[in-house]
């Protein structure tokens, strides 16, 4: 198993990610964003998966600071939330 902490290798197969971001904001993160999106007209949820595919920050809107925000997760800690909220419903 190869984890990876503070940039080193402890084996060599599994690389782990520290997360920097707490689930609690990440949570918060994604929330204003979506709502942001949505109040300017825009279908969040494609959104945010085009910003989640490309890591392209432009399908993000600059209302209210999004992009900003969203730009402050790693997609890996972004995905751990999303697949997190998906399974624990």
């Amino acid at each position: 198993m190869l984890v990876y902490e503070g940039g080193s290798a402890v084996d060599g197969y599994t690389r782990k990610f520290d997360v920097l971001t707490t689930r609690s904001e990440a949570r918060e993160i994604l929330q204003a964003v979506y709502d942001a999106l949505r109040t300017k007209g825009y279908d969040p949820v494609s959104q945010i998966v085009g910003y989640i595919l490309s890591e392209d920050p432009t399908y993000i809107t600059n209302y209210n600071n999004a992009r900003s925000l969203i730009c402050r997760l790693d997609r890996d800690e972004l995905l751990q939330e999303l697949v997190r909220s998906f399974l624990e419903k």
